[in-house]
């Protein structure tokens, strides 16, 4: 139990190995919540759910059912092997939501910094998920960026060449976007100096241009790992993350509803 009422399942593997295991944060309520998956960042190169532990704990206060993975790293892996873990978790967590009371119809992905580029490419690169019997455009809920980077080309850091094979544009969320993308909420920080905010307004315009819905929100005081620190309670006031969250889920949720009871009384109309 981590603080009230708060109830959390450590380390459940989704696939082989040490590094593919995930932490569930929920707790009890009405109905079923809606569900987020989350990636940490860490430059594609290490980073630990343990260290995660306040955002799930912070989602789980708020309603959600978090979902906190981990995924291998390089040099265990390079460009695609943790996008193929992040299909993966996003698999199991579509399995197994209803045992925490969580929808299997409402889950988002949500990631910072390498975890957003991990979050970004499984939404909007259709690739991934239909080789685990997925659909991005149907079993994802919405898409929420933290300082991610989705249009950082050329690299010039070596060992960034080395993970992603040099300067591939399929690398890139940017280069996939299309129509029917889930919807996207892209924070920033305008002081970041690791990931360029330019990378989130890349993007909603990518996105905007193929008539999807994406939202740019930019907080004046934060930069690349102080917009974390927004989740904690004390450290709200640096940003409103959790506010910008709960409204984009709030309203993703609405919206797709409505769509759902359209398509219904279309049905209804021709029988």
């Amino acid at each position: 139990m981590i603080g009230r009422r708060i109830k959390v399942s450590r380390s459940l593997a989704y696939g082989e190995g040490t590094r593919r295991t995930l932490d569930v944060y929920w707790r009890g309520g009405a109905g079923p919540a809606p569900v987020i998956l989350f990636f940490y960042g860490g430059s594609w190169q290490g980073g630990s759910k343990r260290l995660y532990r306040f955002v799930g704990t912070a989602l789980a206060r708020r309603g959600y059912v978090a979902v906190v993975a981990d995924y291998r790293t390089y040099p265990e892996v390079r460009f695609p092997g943790f996008i193929e873990d992040g299909a993966l978790a996003l698999r199991w967590t579509k399995d197994h939501a209803m045992r925490f009371g969580g929808d299997p119809h409402r889950i988002f992905l949500m990631g910072h910094s390498a975890g957003a580029h991990i979050a970004a490419m499984l939404a909007l690169d259709g690739q991934w998920l239909n080789d685990i019997g997925l659909d991005n455009r149907r079993d994802i809920a919405g898409l929420i960026g933290i300082a991610g980077p989705y249009d950082f080309l050329p690299l010039r850091d070596g060992v960034l060449k080395t993970i992603f094979s040099g300067n591939d544009p399929r690398t890139q969320p940017i280069s996939h976007v299309s129509h029917g993308a889930p919807p996207a909420l892209l924070v920033t920080g305008a002081h970041d100096n690791i990931v360029d905010p330019g990378n989130s307004a890349r993007l909603a315009a990518k996105l905007e241009s193929s008539s999807n819905e994406a939202k740019v929100i930019t907080y004046p005081r934060v930069r690349h790992l102080s917009i974390m620190v927004a989740f904690l309670p004390l450290l709200r006031f640096l940003a409103p993350l959790m506010r910008d969250i709960d409204a984009f889920v709030a309203r993703t949720t609405l919206a797709a509803g409505g769509n759902r009871l359209r398509g219904v009384e279309l049905m209804e109309a021709h029988q």
